[in-house]
């Protein structure tokens, strides 16, 4: 198993925005029931967040003058380091792992998670190996072949967290966002 630490995650900043329930070994969204997101009653707001369908990164850029990416971790993981996220993927013996933190203007707003089988990882997704500091949103939003199985959402104590199987050319990619104390979802100004 391959997994590279960013020495901001090693010191421990990632939970200081948060996100609880994490493990050096594997960090995970510790929500404890995942609803499709029309079987859930949701304020006006929450539901146009979390029910976004474009581009995360883009409705976040609309709210502040940057957004940036700061990795936490990414490297292929064992099917063995997965739990309840294996039932959203296909069978397979290794997923490529990539743990962000999405700021605004240098403020972490969202957690991000994505899993993708490797056998995803084959012709054009090849390059998501690579993204680095680059939003997931940037890359999935330019793809003509892009579409989206569900949205479920869940919560994590007062957090609000939200999960996508996306496929890219029929390929699926299992993509998390909790979304972090800061984050315009609990704004006052958050209607954009």
């Amino acid at each position: 198993m391959v997994i590279q630490f960013s020495a901001w995650a090693r010191a421990g900043a990632i939970f200081s925005f948060g996100v609880t329930g994490m493990t050096d070994r594997h960090p995970s969204l510790d929500v404890t029931h995942w609803h499709l997101i029309h079987d859930v009653s949701l304020t006006a707001t929450q539901q146009s967040w979390l029910g976004e369908c474009q581009s995360m990164t883009a409705r976040f850029e609309r709210h502040c003058g940057k957004v940036t990416i700061v990795p936490q971790r990414e490297g292929f993981i064992g099917v063995d380091s997965l739990g309840e996220e294996l039932t959203q993927l296909p069978d397979c013996e290794r997923f490529w792992l990539r743990e962000v933190l999405l700021c605004g203007d240098n403020v972490p707003w969202l957690f991000g998670r994505t899993l993708i089988p490797e056998t995803s990882l084959t012709g054009e997704e090849v390059s998501l190996l690579t993204l680095g500091t680059v939003p997931l949103g940037r890359y999935l939003f330019k793809a003509a072949e892009l579409t989206r199985d569900f949205i479920q959402v869940g919560e994590q104590g007062e957090l609000w967290a939200r999960r996508s199987r996306l496929r890219l050319s029929g390929k699926p990619l299992l993509l998390t966002e909790l979304f972090l104390s800061e984050s315009p979802l609990y704004g006052v100004n958050n209607e954009l």
